[in-house]
């Protein structure tokens, strides 16, 4: 199986040379940091529509995370477009981060479209470093979609639980692989070195599932759903919360 999963890497390799010529170069990356964002706020519209249920019930909960002052200090990971603002309650402050500057006119427009939210800042970094926000400032933390693309999902669910602060709450909602053994999960390893320049380093294969069990939250509860958007090489979603 091994032997068969390189010989299809290397034909999908010939057959997308071009781009892996680019990355080679260093010419795809900084066209893909421009292009990716215009791609998502297509994508994230499509799977708006089909989990918009499943959203609202994961984040009607941030309701009931409040301090004193009313109001949810939630720091969202890799936030994209601003796709999840209009899912979440009155009364949140609003920290973006991700390491796309791109993304920031995007959500400009999302916060003048959900102006039941406050809007803080835009922090560019990596979420395995976030040493611009302060240990336990935030009441609660999104990433939805995002453990897939990032270089080390330990070290960022390591930084999520500092920022928490004590009964903070995690909220997730990320793709994995499939089941090995399966003829997805080869589909998912020979499609994967390719897709991970067509989707800003996103990974197919990841068992997202074992970092989260493994990252020493008090409490963790994940159900599973299956891909919103079929014909894509993205396998079973996970959808949850973590309370630090």
């Amino acid at each position: 199986m091994d032997a068969l999963v390189r010989l299809l890497q290397l034909l999908v390799f010939l057959l997308t040379l071009p781009l892996h010529l680019m990355a080679l170069l260093g010419f795809w990356e900084p066209l893909c940091k421009t292009y990716f964002p215009y791609l998502m706020a297509v994508l994230t519209v499509k799977n708006n529509r089909v989990m918009e249920s499943k959203k609202r019930e994961l984040f009607s909960q941030i309701n009931g995370l409040a301090g004193t002052s009313g109001k949810v200090a939630l720091l969202e990971l890799g936030c994209g477009t601003g796709a999840n603002f209009c899912f979440y309650p009155a009364g949140c402050k609003i920290t973006c981060l991700d390491p796309n500057p791109h993304f920031e006119k995007f959500l400009t427009k999302s916060m003048a479209e959900n102006r039941h939210l406050e809007y803080e800042r835009f922090v560019v970094a990596f979420g395995e470093d976030m040493r611009q926000l302060a240990d336990g400032s935030m009441d609660a933390v999104v990433s939805t979609l995002v453990l897939c693309s990032v270089e080390s999902p330990k070290r960022v669910l390591q930084e999520v639980r500092r920022v928490l602060r004590p009964g903070g709450v995690f909220f997730f909602w990320e793709h994995m692989a499939e089941p090995r053994g399966s003829w997805a999960f080869l589909w998912q390893q020979v499609l994967e070195p390719t897709w991970k320049h067509i989707g800003d380093g996103c990974h197919l294969t990841r068992e997202t599932w074992r970092d989260l069990e493994n990252a020493q939250f008090s409490e963790l509860q994940v159900e599973q759903h299956p891909p919103p958007i079929k014909w894509l090489p993205v396998g079973p979603h996970i959808m949850g919360k973590a309370v630090k």
